[in-house]
């Protein structure tokens, strides 16, 4: 067990914001938030009444001191505060933890190839402030934001007088304090609950450690009055998180991906839930959101680029005992198209619920399967594009009956073939999403259709009796050889990498169509593993996955 650190030794009190006066902030606000968290926790009702905002703040400072020990004992303040905020984002634990990383940032930021005198830090908190809103996709106030803001605004440059540092970052702490009492004020929840600010709280906490740091002087224990914080969770989810009035999960993952694909990801999460927030810089972006669909919010990370360290949390609790609803266990409901693939998603363990092109489910079929399933927590797959809203909303309608439901966005029933080969009831069902919804993401889907009339498409105008090869839902090649337009399909599948080629024949799959293809495998690409189910499927003659 690694020794507890200690505050460097330094001078009673700085003139500047040097390294050894980072190192000793990161030290004292953590020791600061670990004596104050569980009071924030208990202070924690907005957005959820979650209570572990005080929890999250902690762990998030703590990953962040922990990044000190690899900067060199005579490490430069820029690379010191750098790694700082670092840890802070690759650690940060909730949306209050992905802020203070952008705070941290920020204040980095703007020390960067600049003095630690009093001017330069004053100006850094408002950048530290300027990252915190950036940093959350709808800011509101009465939060920890406005907190850091009345901070910033309060030792500005261009209206503060002149001072010492510990002058200025005494008086940005003490304003700090006077907008957490003013939170109330500004957030109705919080004035129901009679509570301030949990994550303004943490934020004084941070700041009055960074007073400690300057002045060499301890943490102050100042406590804020909490008489009816003891209930605030409970009074605040009669009216602001009952089941079906917000998001059911918190999802957090890293995110390994380049700049240019973040705005699109911001746009993908948005309509999903609320408290959205995605910081960081190339390569590694930290994602925070609150849904109900934890498989599209992890898919669109996927398609973004690589997530790991991937996280999921219920926002609603366990709730009060319901004897009618079924008994606890875990289902799986497949949208499927065929008499092949019923069979094989049944053999599977799947509830299944006939679909397909010409005869799409409807909400209320998938609802019923849902109840048809007779589990407690279930999860979708409704296979292809036009029915995924349909899913969503029969899973929506199932949350009301008390359900735990989750939607893994599969467009194909190859990669609802992926998913299930990873479903595991015993996780956590968190877990257990979040792995299908991984796998299906991971399994490219692609197939073989004929053209029932003239068409437009990226491949050019086909005309009817066109062979059409699919990949990832667009049709992307025109022939006239069922056969030869598959093998071509497959090759073009296998070029992005692969190891195992999912082959599914159709009702109206020429005889030989997958021997053609597996052998045509053989030939070019013999590391790679073959699988051939007869699904039955209309009007697709054969469906690829690779995975």
């Amino acid at each position: 067990m690694p020794a507890p650190r200690r505050t460097p030794a330094r001078p009673t009190r700085a003139a500047e914001l040097d390294a050894s006066v980072v190192r000793a902030w990161a030290t004292a606000a953590e020791e600061g938030l670990a004596a104050h968290r569980d009071e924030i926790d208990d202070l924690n009702v907005y957005p959820v009444p979650d209570g572990d905002t005080g929890t999250n703040l902690h762990l998030t400072v703590e990953s962040a001191g922990r990044t000190l020990a690899d900067v060199p004992a005579d490490g430069d303040r820029g690379a010191v505060l750098s790694a700082l905020a670092q840890g802070a984002l690759l650690g940060a634990r909730g949306n209050s933890g992905i802020i203070l990383s952008q705070m941290l940032r920020g204040l980095a930021d703007g020390l960067d190839g600049r003095p630690g005198d009093p001017t330069s830090v004053a100006g850094a908190l408002g950048d530290a402030a300027d990252a915190a809103y950036a940093a959350v996709a709808e800011p509101v106030e009465g939060t920890m934001l406005s907190v850091l803001r009345a901070a910033a605004e309060a030792v500005a440059p261009a209206s503060a007088e002149p001072a010492d540092l510990a002058g200025v970052v005494t008086t940005a702490a003490a304003a700090a304090r006077e907008a957490l009492d003013r939170t109330p004020e500004q957030l109705d929840v919080l004035r129901q609950a009679g509570v301030v600010d949990a994550g303004g709280y943490g934020v004084c906490v941070v700041l009055d450690a960074l007073v400690a740091a300057v002045t060499g002087e301890p943490v102050p224990g100042w406590s804020r009055p909490r008489s009816t914080a003891s209930s605030a969770r409970s009074e605040a989810a009669d009216g602001a998180s009952t089941p079906g009035s917000g998001p059911a999960y918190e999802v957090m993952y890293l995110l390994d991906a380049p700049a240019d694909t973040v705005a699109r990801l911001r746009d993908e999460l948005a309509p999903l839930g609320g408290s959205l927030v995605v910081v960081g810089s190339e390569p590694t972006w930290n994602v925070h959101v609150h849904v109900d669909d934890v498989g599209a919010a992890v898919e669109a990370g996927i398609r973004a680029g690589r997530p790991h360290r991937i996280r999921v949390t219920s926002l609603l609790g366990a709730g009060p005992a319901r004897p009618d609803l079924p008994p606890e266990g875990r289902a799986v409901v497949s949208v499927v198209a065929g008499d092949g693939l019923a069979g094989l998603f049944a053999a599977a363990g799947a509830t299944v619920v006939a679909g397909g092109p010409g005869r799409r489910a409807s909400t209320a079929e998938l609802l019923e399967g849902v109840r048809r399933a007779g589990a407690r927590d279930v999860v979708v797959l409704p296979n292809d594009a036009d029915s995924l809203a349909v899913a969503e909303a029969a899973a929506a309608q199932a949350r009301d009956e008390g359900l735990r439901v989750g939607v893994i966005p599969t467009r194909a029933s190859v990669q609802a073939l992926a998913a299930l080969a990873v479903h595991d009831p015993t996780r956590r069902f968190e877990d257990d999403i979040v792995a299908m919804t991984a796998a299906a993401g991971h399994c490219r889907h692609g197939g073989v259709t004929v053209a029932s009339k003239e068409a437009v498409t990226m491949a050019g105008v086909c005309r009817q009796g066109d062979v059409l090869g699919i990949l990832d839902g667009d049709f992307a090649l025109i022939g006239a050889d069922v056969a030869a337009v598959a093998c071509e399909v497959v090759d073009r599948m296998l070029s992005a990498g692969g190891e195992l080629v999912t082959l599914v024949t159709g009702a109206d799959a020429e005889q030989g169509l997958a021997e053609t293809v597996t052998a045509h495998l053989r030939r070019a690409r013999p590391e790679v593993e073959t699988v051939v189910y007869a699904g039955g499927q209309p009007r697709y003659p054969l469906l690829v996955g690779v995975e």
